[in-house]
C-alpha cells in the first residue's frame, strides 16, 4: 500500500514538473531572431556608449583617437566645467529652460489627458462621437505641420519669445487623451463611481479621490510620452524663439553644433566637446525619470493580467 502511494505521488510530481509535463515541447531558438535581436539592441546602445566613451576626451583626443576607445587620460570633468562656464553659463539657464517646459508642459499635459479622457470614457453628451473622431484625426497630424501656423497665430497674441509659446503648445496630446480614454474605460468601475456618489462625494471630489488612484498607471504611460517629446521638442522652439537665454537644450546644442561646424579647426575643436558631453548630460534626466516611473508601468501591466 505504501509502496503504490509513493509511486502516485512521484507520477504526480513528474507531471507537475516542467521537466516531466506530458506532451510539453522543448522551447525553440529562433536563430534569425536572435540576430535581429542583438542587432536591434546593438542599434540603441552603440550610439549611447559612443557619447558615454567621447564625452570623457579632450579636444586632441577626440580627433585623433577611435570613436570607441577610451582616451589615454579621462577628462570628463574638465569637460563638464568648460560645459558650464562657456558663455558665461549659457548652459545651465538652457538646462533649467528645458526643465521648465517639460515639467510645466507634460504634467499638464498629462492632467488635461486624465481628465478629458475620463470624462469621454464615463460621461454621455452630445456630440461625443464628433469628439473621439476629432481627437483621431488630430492623432494623424505631426507637430511640425503645425508649426508654422501655431507661429502666426502666437505672432498676433504677442506670445512670440515666450515661454508660453513653447508651453501652450505642449499642453495638447490627442494622443495621450485618446489613450487616457481607452485606458479609463476599464481601469474605473461604473460600480465604484456610483457608490462614490451616493455617498455624497461630488463629480469633482470622486475624480480625484478614487478615479485619479485608479488611472495612475495610465498617467505615468502619458506623462513619460510628453515628457520624452517636450524634453526632445526642437523645431518649435527654433521657430518661436529667438533670444538665445530662452532656449531649450535642443536648440542651443545645435546652435553650438552650427558654429562648431561653420567656424573651422580654431573654432570646433573647443566646441565638439561641449556639444557632445552637453548631450550626455541632456539625456540623463530621461533615464532617471524612467527609472523612478517604470514601477507604475509594472504594477499597471501587473494589474491588468488579471482576469476578474
Amino acid at each position: 500500500m505504501t509502496a503504490t502511494v509513493e509511486s502516485t505521488v512521484d507520477a504526480v510530481a513528474r507531471t507537475r514538473s516542467p521537466r516531466g509535463a506530458v506532451g510539453r515541447r522543448p522551447r525553440r531558438r529562433s536563430v534569425v531572431l536572435t540576430i535581429v535581436y542583438w542587432t536591434l539592441l546593438a542599434y540603441f546602445l552603440l550610439p549611447i556608449a559612443w557619447l558615454l566613451i567621447n564625452a570623457t576626451k579632450s579636444n586632441a583626443a577626440l580627433f585623433t583617437t577611435f570613436g570607441l576607445a577610451l582616451p589615454p587620460e579621462l577628462n570628463l570633468w574638465n569637460n563638464l566645467q568648460d560645459l558650464v562656464s562657456y558663455q558665461d553659463g549659457i548652459f545651465v539657464r538652457w538646462f533649467g529652460n528645458t526643465v521648465l517646459y517639460a515639467v510645466v508642459g507634460a504634467g499638464g499635459a498629462a492632467v488635461i489627458a486624465a481628465i478629458g479622457g475620463y470624462a469621454l470614457a464615463k460621461y454621455t453628451f452630445a456630440g461625443k462621437r464628433a469628439v473621439i473622431v476629432t481627437i483621431l484625426g488630430a492623432t494623424a497630424v505631426p507637430g511640425t505641420a503645425l508649426a508654422v501656423p501655431t507661429y502666426m497665430l502666437f505672432s498676433q497674441w504677442g506670445l512670440i519669445n515666450t515661454e508660453a509659446a513653447v508651453i501652450l503648445p505642449s499642453l495638447v496630446s490627442p494622443f495621450g487623451l485618446f489613450l487616457m480614454m481607452i485606458y479609463a474605460a476599464d481601469a474605473v468601475p461604473d460600480s465604484l463611481l456610483e457608490a462614490a456618489r451616493i455617498d455624497g462625494a461630488g463629480e469633482f471630489r470622486t475624480f480625484w479621490t478614487i478615479a485619479f488612484r485608479l488611472l495612475a498607471p495610465g498617467f505615468v504611460t502619458v506623462l513619460l510620452f510628453q515628457l520624452v517629446q517636450t524634453w526632445n521638442n526642437y523645431f518649435l522652439p527654433l521657430i518661436v524663439l529667438n533670444q538665445q537665454d530662452k532656449f531649450p537644450l535642443t536648440v542651443g546644442l545645435s546652435q553650438w553644433n552650427k558654429l562648431a561646424n561653420a567656424g573651422g579647426v580654431n573654432v570646433a575643436e573647443p566646441l565638439y566637446p561641449l556639444v557632445i558631453t552637453g548631450a550626455l548630460v541632456a539625456i540623463l534626466p530621461l533615464c532617471v525619470a524612467f527609472v523612478f516611473l517604470q514601477r507604475y508601468w509594472q504594477s499597471g501591466i501587473a494589474a491588468g493580467g488579471i482576469k476578474q
